[in-house]
């Protein structure tokens, strides 16, 4: 049982500080806040994310690139041209790893605008550190396992954040429902939503990119942005008034 609580509670942090710190804030500025509540963001980030960590300047440059070239052959993680999830993933990760290395060349329009930490980041994605994590994961589980197929759990503890990813951009451009004739295969997917905490509304996102609030329609919920407006209520971050607004269903 507590392994199982330690999985769901790191599935959901980790989903909640990808959504909200690298997606709606580093990529697309859905709100502000202070030089101080960002490092915070940062470290808490950092500290879920751990054996997976992800730059904030390398995803928002690769998923600013999935949005200008979404569904097309020049979209970094599109489904439509990968024969598996496994092959799509490792294709990103090396697109990611070139943009963490600034071994590659964006175009400028997909620059700046990010949370930049050079000294975090240098500890953050060294390998020493990412086996430390891991191992301390593993250590966990060694302590609180009672059965040996929980062990099955612990690979993706060491590779959440490229999973959720993965899943996200997987699924939410081939299993679904669409509420906005968009020009990528973008969809809605629905229950699966709440596994990713707003993140597989993709049809809704995509057809309004700036939107903090990823649903749209009566029965659909996005639980990052319901915990954002909470936070928002504190005066730590400031929704930016934007925002191309859904022309939401009935």
């Amino acid at each position: 049982m507590a392994i199982l609580v330690l999985f769901v509670g790191h599935w959901l942090l980790s989903a909640f500080f990808q959504s909200s710190f690298h997606h709606r804030y580093a990529s697309h500025r859905m709100f502000s806040m202070s030089r101080r509540a960002e490092r915070i963001f940062h470290v808490l980030t950092y500290a879920v994310q751990g054996s997976s960590y992800l730059s904030p300047r390398a995803y928002a440059i690769l998923h600013r690139e999935h949005h200008a070239y979404s569904d097309t052959a020049r979209d970094p993680h599109s489904p439509g041209f990968f024969s598996n999830v496994l092959s799509m993933m490792w294709t990103t990760a090396i697109r990611y790893a070139a943009h963490l290395g600034r071994t590659s060349s964006p175009e400028s329009r997909f620059l700046g605008g990010y949370p930049e930490w050079p000294a975090l980041e240098r500890i953050a994605s060294a390998w020493t550190s990412r086996l430390a994590w891991g191992t301390a994961y593993g250590l966990l589980y060694v302590w609180l396992a009672t059965a040996w197929w929980q062990f099955l759990l612990l690979p993706v503890h060491w590779v959440m954040g490229p999973v959720h990813g993965a899943i996200v951009n997987w699924c939410g451009h081939r299993y679904g429902y669409r509420n906005f004739g968009t020009a990528d295969a973008s969809r809605n997917s629905l229950p699966f939503d709440f596994v990713m905490l707003g993140e597989l509304f993709q049809n809704n996102h995509h057809h309004a990119a700036g939107r903090a609030d990823f649903a749209a329609r009566r029965f659909e919920w996005d639980p990052t942005h319901t915990v954002l407006r909470l936070i928002a209520r504190t005066g730590a971050i400031q929704f930016r008034h934007d925002t191309a607004a859904l022309s939401a269903a009935a």
